[in-house]
């Protein structure tokens, strides 16, 4: 398992867009992000092991793994040379929030973000009815169309990011204390991005 990661960060170094490497990361360790013992040993050889795939892969994984994991690829990281792209410029934009939970049984957040001038945005479906479980979502790069497209089903509401991300991390937790439940492909492999942006937005 530990060298599938590292594989899967094979094309880590060529990417310059800082969102598709979320998206990569995301995708192979979402899965696996509380697994300690994994961590531990992908980033000891990442460590080991110096090239510009080590450094790149470690580099997004302190960025994206929570807790300890994530500590170890930061502090590994420092030791490498940093990538093309840069994580850490990730700023928030608008946030917006339609609430359907009396006649669908649903809220709709879409929050904005940035790098530089590339703007995008992460549109979550939260299941009031099911204890606010997020049931799917998505990210788009089209973020006036998708608040238009959102606009014609529910009428939305400016929420701070703060605000936003809070529900957010209340939903993520239900759904993390109980992953078997029924949410889409999509949560799984977003769910480190979402996960980032709360901790950045409330900590």
């Amino acid at each position: 398992m530990q060298q599938a990661v590292v594989d899967a960060g094979r094309p880590l170094p060529q990417l310059t867009d800082p969102l598709e490497v979320e998206l990569l990361v995301s995708a192979f360790a979402g899965p696996f992000a509380g697994d300690e013992e994994l961590w531990e040993g992908v980033v000891a050889h990442l460590r080991e092991v110096p090239s510009r795939r080590s450094a790149a892969l470690l580099t997004a994984l302190g960025h994206l793994l929570p807790g300890r994991p994530g500590r170890w690829a930061r502090e590994a990281a420092c030791l490498q040379g940093a990538p093309r792209w840069d994580l850490g410029a990730l700023r928030f934009g608008e946030c917006w929030i339609g609430d359907r939970s009396i006649d669908a049984g649903y809220l709709t957040l879409l929050c904005g973000y940035a790098y530089g001038d590339a703007r995008h945005a992460m549109v979550f479906m939260v299941d009031e009815i099911s204890g606010s479980l997020t049931r799917n979502a998505f990210l788009t790069r089209q973020v006036e169309g998708a608040l238009g497209r959102l606009r014609e089903q529910v009428r939305l509401e400016p929420i701070t990011p703060e605000a936003a991300h809070w529900l957010l991390s209340r939903s993520y937790d239900r759904f993390e204390r109980r992953p078997g439940l029924g949410v889409g492909a999509d949560v799984h492999q977003t769910r480190l991005l979402a996960r980032r942006r709360i901790a950045l937005a409330v900590g």
